[in-house]
């Protein structure tokens, strides 16, 4: 089947705290696409401002962060008329924000930590432990977990430098994800870091942790684990692709932490591995999604 687009821009970079990451992510989305065939403009958004070759006819959203994954990029494209993949920009804006995720899976019966919101410094409702991360970031940066009371004041004064901050009873269990490639759920990835902790250099560190893909579940644990993940892409109006993280408990309760609406596609990235054990390479998963990018 031919190619639905010839000249392609990868938007990658951006201004977020997640810019790293996204440059990386984006180099590795044009390899791929550049692999099937596609001719790639590398477009880095340093600066916020949109600015795409006039023979461009898509484009492939790899930012990862504010601008890229909150609707403010896609609000861009749309007024442009250009197609793009992923989300549209009001279910971008609920998935990034996790305050709105959060009343949206409540709203829906959809399982997920009891949470409180903390604007400025102050104590705890929430018996400990508790996980802190800033409503509106995403790469677990500002993300800790707090064990101890004499943790608590400096975890929460980092997560609040990133702004308005979700406080969530930490759920014991296993670390799983699913990625989501349209209406297929991918095979769930176990997700084991070190101290039972997956932040910021456990994610991005390679070697610091084990993924097993796909996840040693019972076939039904699989399933629910699918299901709910295609829940959650439904209530928040996802399309596309997105990869929905959860909590698997000890006595086989899940609940949804959050969902990504631009997942990594870096080489320590989660929607890749799932891709891979589904039997699709890297260059066939960036072709699926780019042939997906449309106006909404």
């Amino acid at each position: 089947m031919g190619q639905k687009f010839k000249k392609v821009a990868v938007l990658m970079g951006g201004p977020s705290a997640e810019r790293a990451v996204s440059l990386r992510s984006g180099a590795a989305v044009a390899r791929g696409l550049r692999e099937t065939g596609y001719a790639v403009d590398e477009v880095d958004l340093r600066d916020g401002e949109l600015k795409i070759a006039t023979d461009v006819e898509a484009v492939f959203l790899a930012l990862h962060g504010a601008y890229g994954e909150d609707g403010v990029v896609q609000e861009k494209l749309r007024a442009l008329q250009m197609p793009y993949t992923g989300s549209g920009a009001e279910a971008s804006r609920k998935a990034f924000d996790k305050l709105l995720s959060k009343r949206a899976f409540v709203a829906a019966a959809i399982p997920t930590p009891d949470y409180e919101v903390l604007s400025v410094a102050a104590a705890h409702r929430l018996p400990l432990p508790v996980v802190v991360k800033p409503a509106c970031q995403g790469s677990s940066i500002g993300l800790h977990c707090v064990r101890a009371e004499g943790e608590w004041a400096g975890s929460l004064a980092d997560a609040l430098q990133h702004g308005t901050v979700l406080v969530e009873r930490y759920i014991p269990g296993r670390e799983l994800t699913v990625g989501l490639l349209g209406d297929d759920a991918l095979p769930v990835v176990e997700i084991r870091a070190p101290d039972d902790w997956y932040d910021y250099g456990a994610k991005y560190t390679t070697g610091r942790t084990e993924y097993q893909v796909p996840a040693p579940l019972t076939a039904e644990q699989t399933t629910k684990c699918q299901d709910l993940a295609r829940r959650v892409f439904r209530v928040l109006g996802c399309c596309d692709l997105g990869r929905v993280d959860l909590r698997l408990t000890p006595d086989d309760q899940l609940f949804v932490l959050e969902m990504n609406t631009i997942p990594g596609f870096t080489e320590t990235s989660l929607f890749p591995k799932a891709a891979a054990a589904a039997g699709l390479s890297f260059a066939a998963l960036c072709d699926r999604i780019m042939r997906r990018a449309a106006v909404h």
